[in-house]
């Protein structure tokens, strides 16, 4: 069913939301100084800790930094599935 997606167009989905990514990770790089590399760092490190408490969907998860005159914030939009029920 993929090879059919695929050669049908479908496929290109998937590509244009990580050419997406990509662009709004340059984008963010020229505006805080934050090297692409080190916010996907960033990212992957936030999401294997809450990946300890919490199902999540990788796929639809989304980390900005976004900044104005005074300030810079870290916004991310993780989807979860399934909260993992732990005893502390």
């Amino acid at each position: 069913m993929d090879l059919f997606g695929r050669v049908l167009g479908r496929g290109s989905e998937r590509s244009k939301n990580v050419a997406k990514e990509r662009l709004r990770l340059v984008l963010v790089h020229d505006r805080t100084s934050i090297s692409p590399q080190l916010l996907e760092a960033l990212k992957e490190d936030m999401l294997k800790v809450i990946s300890n408490y919490m199902d999540i969907d990788r796929r639809g998860t989304e980390v900005t930094i976004n900044s104005d005159d005074k300030s810079v914030a870290l916004t991310a939009n993780i989807p979860i599935n399934k909260i993992n029920r732990i005893s502390i």
